[in-house]
Formats: structure tokens, sequence, C-alpha cells
């Protein structure tokens, strides 16, 4: 039985298009430039920071999110950035009594944004207040203490299989690898990856109804 879901942030609740837009301007490279190396870094299963030290190399990420914050043109989260499928999702898990929660790897600034958006929830985290971030095994032994239930009452659900599958599957959590974004069109098939996961969706539409009812153990 599935007490709780948590998700991801990045690819599985919010679409990054705009994020990246905006790092791809402050950069000085076209749109297309940045999608480009993303996906390059994505293929080389390399972390996807690494295509900001492509265009600039050395790039200290953090110290550079925080001049972008200083000039004006941080990081922003509203409606539009969230893919269509998001609010009904969560609502429909939270009408049938499961605990919702959301935690990526995500600053506290984005964490103010997401609770700005009062999402249908029971609670927000991300790795910029926790002090630890995925794939780290203390990330997602924060999520255990965090969200109701045993490991194996917890869904994780995440695009991203080096980061969300594979780590929380060995917390002992149950696993679903969203199908949407780089990472998870391209790994979805790696038997280490996304085939590793309980299951494989290409949305969030029927996870309500498959929380309900698959027998995972």
């Amino acid at each position: 039985m599935i007490r709780s879901v948590v998700f991801d942030v990045g690819e599985t609740l919010v679409d990054d298009t705009r994020e990246w837009r905006s790092w791809a301007d402050w950069l000085g490279v076209p749109a297309h430039t940045m999608s480009a190396l993303v996906g390059a870094v994505t293929a080389q299963g390399r972390d996807n920071a690494d295509a900001l030290r492509l265009i600039r190399p050395g790039l200290d990420v953090v110290k550079e999110r925080r001049a972008r914050q200083a000039a004006g043109c941080g990081e922003q989260l509203s409606d539009y950035d969230l893919y269509d499928d998001v609010r009904p999702a969560l609502a429909e898990l939270r009408s049938r009594r499961i605990w919702v929660g959301v935690a990526g790897n995500q600053t506290t600034e984005v964490a103010e944004l997401l609770r700005d958006l009062d999402l249908p929830v029971d609670a927000v985290a991300t790795s910029g207040e926790w002090g630890v971030a995925k794939p780290d095994p203390a990330f997602f032994t924060r999520v255990i203490e965090w969200a109701p239930g045993a490991p194996a009452e917890i869904m994780y659900v995440g695009d991203h299989p080096a980061n969300d599958v594979v780590p929380a599957k060995a917390a002992g959590l149950v696993t679903v690898l969203l199908r949407r974004g780089p990472w998870g069109y391209l790994w979805a098939n790696d038997p280490e990856g996304g085939r590793a996961a309980d299951w494989v969706v290409d949305g969030l539409a029927d996870l309500p109804d498959l929380v309900a009812g698959a027998d995972f153990r």
C-alpha cells in the first residue's frame, strides 16, 4: 500500500524551458545552442550544469546563480511553467487520501516559489533547504523521515534515472520514471536506469489509479 507520493521538480512537475532560456540569455548564447549542449551532456551521462561550463569553463554555478538573482534575472516559476497534468494528478492523489510531497534538487528560492503556487500538496522541500542533494543517499533518508509511511509505502516520481530512480530504489522506496524531459526520454529504456524503476509512465494522469491498484512488493 502506498501512503505517500513524493515528486521531483524539474521536468517532472516543471517544464525547464524558461530556466534554460534564461541561462542562455545570461551567458550570451542562442537558446538553441544551450538546448544542444544540455542534450550533449545528457547523452554523456554528465551533470546538466556541465552544459553551462562548456560555455564558460570553470563557471561557479552557485555564484553565478546569485549574480543573476542580484541583477534581477533570478529563477522564476509560475503556472505557465507547470506541465498540464500536474495540478489534476496531485489533486486526485490527495482526494484519495494519499499524502503528496514535492522534494527535488532546487534552491531555497525555488522552494518559496513552489509554495507560492499553492499546489495541491501536503509539503514542499528542496535540496537547498535540506543541505543535501540527489543522488546522495542522505537526500532519500530525509525523504523517508519527512513523508508518512515505511520506505516501501513511499513512492518517488522523477525523470532522471541516476538522480531519482537508482538512489530512491536503493533507499527502499517505490520508484516511477517519468518519460519526459531529456533525461526521461533518453534513459527510459536503460536497464540500469529507467527500466530499473517499478513503473515507467508517459504522464501523471494515470498515476492515481496505478498507485491505488498496483502490488509493488
